[in-house]
């Protein structure tokens, strides 16, 4: 007597959504999307903050209000060259930046720099001081400080990319590498480009958000390739495009579960902070969004793609 609980693998459906089905139009739209990004990045150039190209951050909070114009009007009188002042939060805290000027040497450099930093102390104390100012920090990073943390930060994200390329191909199968390493450089450089285009700076902990969402879309990218190893080992009989669609499918719910969690959590951290804890928050929304969409449209159908490459298996419907 025949079993009834054989999978009849000839007519089982590969899932609800046909993902599989519109493989070239969102592979079409990832390609262009990483294209524009890194045209956008050539053209317009990153935004890097002190951490990378060196200068001088000053912190001061306010107990009353004091308008922008106001501060930037009281800086410029002191003529420190190009001064950048931001607020954040309610208003009522500022960053001032500026780069300073440099000496015949390095130690004509320091004291030039500590004349400035007095000079901004004592009008802000002194200008404002109905407002009772409140210095919080004043950071300084050198020139060859900045340049040798951007080199370094550079490199962190290279290795770091090479060590998951080589960890996919051990882990699973040389043809997922390619997948997996893609989708992160896709996520990581449409992340940084609307990082810049939205007018952020790019310091030490946005590249350390960045390296996070490449972590993070990685474990998404991992469990998706596990099921479709799983997969496949049941239906031996069906092409990759079913045994990725039906995967994809059978993931779909954890995947949209665990994402939609992690970006809540980001978005209320976005929404109700400010300074550098806003912007992680923020790189990590616009992260987990790509990244849970390359998780789909990216990374699994460049495995569809080596795989008729390598002819290992005859795709069928």
């Amino acid at each position: 007597m025949a079993n009834n609980n054989t999978k009849n693998t000839a007519t089982e459906s590969s899932g609800k959504y046909d993902f599989i089905g519109k493989v070239n139009l969102f592979t079409g739209i990832s390609v262009l999307l990483v294209v524009l990004s890194l045209v956008y990045l050539g053209v317009k150039g990153i935004n890097y903050g002190i951490d990378f190209k060196g200068g001088t951050e000053f912190q001061v909070k306010f107990d009353k209000g004091v308008s922008i114009d106001q501060l930037r009007k009281s800086v410029d009188e002191l003529h420190l060259g190009e001064v950048g002042v931001q607020s954040f939060g309610d208003n009522d805290e500022f960053i001032i930046r500026f780069q300073g000027k440099q000496g015949a040497n390095d130690k004509e450099t320091n004291e030039i720099l500590n004349a400035d930093i007095a000079k901004i102390k004592d009008i802000v104390l002194k200008t404002f001081a109905a407002n009772n100012p409140e210095i919080r920090r004043v950071d300084t990073v050198g020139p060859q400080v900045g340049a040798e943390l951007k080199r370094n930060g550079l490199l962190a994200v290279f290795y770091c990319l090479l060590v998951i390329l080589i960890y996919v191909a051990l882990r699973f199968d040389y043809k997922y590498a390619p997948g997996a390493v893609f989708c992160l450089f896709h996520d990581a450089v449409i992340t940084l480009a609307i990082f810049v285009a939205v007018g952020k700076e790019v310091n030490v902990p946005i590249l350390a958000a960045i390296l996070t969402l490449i972590g993070y879309s990685l474990n998404d990218t991992i469990v998706v390739f596990d099921r479709i190893r799983e997969t496949d080992s049941h239906y031996h009989d069906r092409g990759y495009g079913f045994i990725i669609n039906k995967a994809i499918n059978d993931m779909l719910h954890r995947t949209l579960m665990t994402s939609g969690t992690v970006f809540t959590s980001a978005l209320c951290l976005w929404l109700f902070s400010g300074g550098t804890v806003g912007d992680i928050a923020f790189a990590i929304c616009v992260g987990i969004v790509f990244g849970t969409y390359s998780s789909i449209y990216v990374a699994a159908p460049v495995v569809l793609m080596m795989d008729k490459l390598t002819g290992k298996k005859t795709v069928k419907a």
